[in-house]
């Protein structure tokens, strides 16, 4: 509920006082009335007038597409140009023709994004599963309605359904279309609005009319028995749960899993991937699998092209020798677009307010709305009878003395007088009269006129029947019941998409066939990396850097171990030895930052392998402190490959330890020659990963910590001059022989 102004709240006006000899006022507004006033019309303009399809299942621009090539006559006529139509849209359609015409191609039969497509295509229209092939322009395209259209069009000249004003009030547009069939159902249609969106999928057209049929009939019928899941056009296979299904048919929202189907051809030793899922494209399928087989996660394919033609859609896989293809696949589907999930939202507009409805509520709403349609189509064609039968009645008054008539029109000096002469003599209404005068000279013969009247009995068998649908709900959905029929044995079609129980792929198996085997990693100042194993280790020589590089980070790692990649920017980047290829200790290695693809200027701070996550990690700042963060902060359930806020930014990133026992020692250098040593365990841990972290070292004025390092393995010799029992602590300055530098001698 909006809150009542006080008396502070009325607009304030100020001056600005650097304008010298002008006087700017700015109006001053609570942000309540600023949303009110401005941002709700914006977004209820969206909901209502762009992204929520109604129960005709259309967006607005859809319909006014559709209705401009109805009243252009491409519903029975020949293709036109593309550009024509999109011309002649925007009398209804104020928006520009790209728009315009992206929409239309989302209707044609050659873009194939609709189980049964609106618009009857000629010329390149694109394709529905491919982000590369582009349709051409409308310049070059051509189109017309598709015989269905018929069941959109039908009656609409009968006051079927409501005309409004469009844009500029020069014409008439139809509110909806009087589909003879669920069409809300039946096309798939998305749109994201503010604050809400909607997703329908589609249906195969002869389940969905048998299911509006059996729903009529009988409001406690099972819908899965006719409509047992979504179809798409693209085919697939939907991994099919009932109890799944059921609770997205009872509430309208939720999801299921769709994967790609494929077939294995011996011959060539090669998989044909024929169909994807809807909600995916052949690039991005492409692009993913390239990815792992870089990353050395799939080992098992020799090539994979995209070889669609106008046959229709295929991917060839290459395998190479002794390769089960449906071990592959199942590796496939679990780590690339070939399996995706579709999320449901059936979000529709109802007399102009958007519901959330379940498929049963959907064919409730468009029954009753179809049985409006109905019932004006019915009461505008008993007006029409009536209309005729008053006019037969009149004109069989004049049957009586045809003379008469012809007397009166003969002697009756005005023409204005002609038709109230014509209700005197025959007590008959104006309307009667008028419609007597305008009959010609050559059918006022007795012939013509008892064939006209003879009518009369036959229109009042049809303007009772006509009253009886009028009077009888039962008769009304009758007729739907039989348009559904009809509707469905003219234009269903097939099943494209199959159902498959049970086939969800297991998971953790993907992890069991990466390979795993020891090696070294190493990693330089500036940030190349190399991971080699043992053999190769030791079959090689010095290790190779570039000029003014040299080692930073080493250790022994396994082939699954997984790496956390800190970096100057206080991200941190995670990857899998596994996607880097072995190398020599003669080559650079593999750039980090551009493998791992960071951001441009950003460098390698440090590497570290969390392994089980189950110990800490101690980042040591510039400014003395050091924080103990638990290696399970960065431990992500999905597959995030970067995590922004890896560390605190308060200073400047000197070192990165992994610690896994709580008594391990370590070591902070200062820039004045001083050394600290002290234990991981007087450090509490903390979960948050920017955390500042305790002062450790106390560091004088113009001084830092320089860095950090383990005590076993140091130069450090005699420890106990250096630990402190309490910290933070300023530290002790180093002995030479603590310092690992030995002097040069001169042996005689």
């Amino acid at each position: 509920m909006p809150r009542k102004k006080k008396q502070d709240d009325a607009p304030k006006h100020a001056v600005n006082p650097n304008v010298e000899g002008l006087r700017a006022e700015v109006l001053e507004q609570p942000i309540c009335d600023t949303l009110e006033t401005n941002y709700m019309p914006y977004a209820m303009s969206v909901i209502v007038s762009r992204a929520i399809p109604e129960i005709d299942g259309f967006k607005p621009s859809h319909r006014k597409i559709l209705y401009t090539m109805y009243k252009m006559g491409l519903l029975t006529g020949g293709r036109t140009k593309s550009a024509n139509i999109v011309g002649q849209t925007m009398r209804l359609n104020p928006h520009g023709d790209a728009a315009i015409y992206e929409t239309m191609v989302r209707l044609a039969r050659g873009y194939e994004a609709l189980l049964h497509p609106f618009v009857d295509s000629k010329g390149n229209f694109g394709k529905v599963y491919s982000r590369d092939m582009a349709y051409a322009a409308s310049r070059y395209t051509e189109a017309r309605l598709e015989p269905i259209c018929q069941e959109l069009f039908r009656d609409i000249d009968e006051d079927t359904v409501d005309f409004v004003d469009n844009y500029d009030n020069t014409m008439k547009e139809p509110a909806l279309l009087p589909t003879t069939f669920p069409n809300v159902l039946v096309s798939a249609n998305m749109g994201i609005a503010v604050g809400m969106a909607s997703n329908i999928c589609g249906f195969n057209l002869r389940e969905v009319c048998r299911t509006a049929i059996a729903r009529i009939r009988n409001p406690e019928a099972d819908l899965l028995d006719t409509l047992p899941a979504p179809d798409f056009p693209t085919g697939g296979e939907i991994l099919y749960d009932p109890a799944e299904m059921a609770e997205i048919y009872r509430t309208g929202r939720g999801s299921f899993r769709i994967r790609a189907r494929w077939r294995y051809v011996k011959e060539g030793n090669l998989i044909e991937i024929y169909e994807i899922p809807y909600t995916t494209a052949t690039e991005p399928i492409i692009d993913k699998v390239s990815e792992l087989i870089k990353a050395g996660r799939i080992r098992e394919i020799a090539d994979m092209r995209d070889e669609t033609d106008l046959s229709g859609l295929k991917l060839t896989i290459d395998l190479k020798r002794g390769v089960d293809p449906e071990k592959l696949m199942q590796k496939l589907f679990r780590a690339t677009p070939l399996m995706d999930s579709f999320s449901c939202n059936f979000n529709i507009l109802i007399a102009g307010m958007p519901r959330v409805l379940g498929v049963g509520e959907i064919l409730d709403e468009w029954t009753a709305w179809r049985s409006e349609c109905v019932r004006r189509r019915t009461h505008f064609r008993l007006e029409r009878r009536q209309e005729k039968l008053h006019l037969l009645k009149g004109l069989a008054k004049i049957l009586l003395d045809i003379d008469k008539a012809i007397a009166i029109i003969r002697e009756t000096e005005s023409e204005q007088e002609v038709i109230p002469n014509l209700m005197i003599g025959f007590g008959i209404d104006r309307v009667q009269a008028e419609f007597v005068a305008e009959i010609r000279l050559r059918n006022l013969n007795r012939e013509y006129i008892l064939k006209r009247t003879r009518e009369t009995a036959d229109l009042e068998a049809e303007i009772a029947d006509l009253q009886a649908t009028l009077d009888s709900p039962a008769r009304i959905r009758a007729i739907i019941v039989d348009e559904l029929q009809q509707v469905a044995d003219q234009y269903g079609v097939d099943r494209r998409t199959a159902l498959v129980s049970g086939a969800e792929p297991e998971a953790g198996g993907e992890e069991d066939e990466t390979p795993d085997y020891p090696v070294h990693l190493f990693v330089s100042r500036e940030g190349y990396f190399k991971k080699i194993t043992p053999q190769s280790l030791r079959m090689s020589g010095e290790q190779k850097f570039k000029e003014g590089d040299g080692l930073a980070f080493t250790c022994e790692a396994a082939n699954r171990d997984e790496l956390l990649v800190f970096t100057d920017r206080c991200q941190v980047y995670k990857a899998r030895c596994a996607e880097f290829e072995d190398a020599k200790a003669s080559v650079l290695g593999d750039y980090l930052p551009a493998k791992l693809g960071m951001d441009e200027g950003e460098g390698v701070a440090a590497v570290c392998l969390p392994g089980d996550y189950s110990g800490s990690i101690l980042f040591a700042f510039a400014n003395g402190k050091v924080a103990r963060v638990a290696a399970a902060a960065y431990d992500t359930k999905t597959n995030r490959r970067r995590l922004t806020g890896a560390y605190s930014d308060k200073s400047p990133l000197r070192a990165v330890r992994m610690v896994r026992a709580e008594e391990e020692q370590l070591v902070l250098h200062s820039t004045e020659g001083r050394a600290l040593i002290f234990s991981a365990a007087q450090l509490a841990v903390k979960t948050t990963r920017t955390t500042q972290g305790v002062a450790v070292m106390t560091l004088k004025k113009k001084a830092e910590l320089a860095r950090m390092e383990p005590l076993e393995g140091s130069a450090v010799r005699n420890a106990a001059r250096y630990r402190a029992r309490t910290l933070p602590a300023a530290g002790a300055l180093l002995r030479p022989e603590d310092t690992g530098e030995t002097q040069m001698t001169l042996e005689l």
